[in-house]
């Protein structure tokens, strides 16, 4: 018994019934649709009443009626899993007790709380910063201003300003995105004031100041170093590693910038921006120290006495 045989009815509503009548279908297999099925149902009984008016004839056409009906329900929806289950005969509460068969992925919510951290990574930043400016007046003494070495010493003032925004977004647990972006923009100017070094080691050698070329090559190495210490740390915040690893970084970074201040003031000795620069730039790294301490754990000894004065 097939559904085509009821969209026959449906076009012969005035005509005689013909059970030889094939009405051919462009889809083999139509949707199933209830209430167009109950009238054709309907005018099937009619038809099936008149040809035989006597009850056993009449329940033997109903008969295979309710069985074309199942036969619809479970073909129209194929989503059901067999026949034998309620589902595949209620379709309807089918689709709200089935269960999905994938398992839904859990989401890794975890929040990092870097605020610990975020008052002396100010600290650090705002040093940093007023060192890369202090470093750039230096090279106006040195007669080199506009150079390679101004170049390293706006890196590093822009270096600053990265870890000064990060440490602002170090107070909101949901801001880890930005503190990300801010370090390893951070990281960014690093390298970038490193190759600027490089430049600048060649720019003296031209100028045949072969002991300035060297005081500037002695910088290159830390600034990388530090440039990569930072990429980790934002790294490893991406990456949502413990805490531990990212204050490890952190320590790792000031560290390496502890080396590149005694570089810096390592200069001209006999300049007042020079070391103040190199002052400035150690004291960055100590608060960068501080900071990774905080989120590893680690006991920070107070500053007694008048010595907070320095910041």
């Amino acid at each position: 018994f097939r559904t085509d045989h009821f969209l026959a009815l449906h076009h012969q509503q005035n005509t005689k019934y013909d059970p030889s009548f094939q009405f051919h279908h462009p889809n083999p297999h139509p949707i199933f649709h209830l209430p167009a099925f109950l009238r054709l149902h309907q005018r099937y009984t009619l038809v099936m009443i008149s040809i035989h008016p006597s009850p056993p004839s009449t329940w033997r056409a109903i008969t295979p009626l309710i069985c074309a009906l199942f036969y619809c329900i479970i073909h129209s929806y194929p989503t059901c899993e067999s026949i034998g289950t309620t589902s595949s005969i209620l379709p309807m509460a089918h689709a709200f007790t089935n269960v999905p068969s994938t398992p839904l992925r859990l989401v890794n919510t975890r929040l990092f709380s870097l605020k610990p951290a975020a008052l002396p990574l100010m600290d650090s930043g705002k040093a940093l910063a007023r060192s890369g400016e202090l470093l750039i007046d230096l090279t106006t003494s040195l007669d080199l201003y506009g150079g390679s070495l101004s170049a390293t010493g706006a890196n590093i003032r822009n270096c600053g300003d990265c870890l000064a925004q990060a440490a602002a977004s170090c107070r909101f647990k949901t801001a880890a995105e930005l503190v990300i972006d801010e370090l390893r923009e951070g990281a960014d100017c690093l390298r970038e004031g490193g190759t600027k070094l490089s430049t600048a080691v060649k720019e003296s050698e031209v100028d045949e100041e072969y002991e300035l070329m060297g005081k500037i090559e002695e910088m290159i190495a830390p600034t990388k170093r530090a440039a990569a210490c930072l990429e980790e740390a934002g790294a490893a915040i991406m990456q949502r590693t413990s805490l531990d690893v990212v204050g490890k970084h952190l320590i790792d970074c000031g560290e390496a910038i502890a080396v590149l201040s005694m570089k810096v003031g390592a200069l001209d000795p006999s300049s007042s921006e020079g070391t103040l620069a190199g002052e400035r730039m150690l004291y960055a790294s100590q608060q960068m120290i501080v900071a990774g301490k905080e989120l590893t754990g680690e006991k920070v000894e107070k500053p007694k006495g008048k010595s907070w004065l320095k910041g």
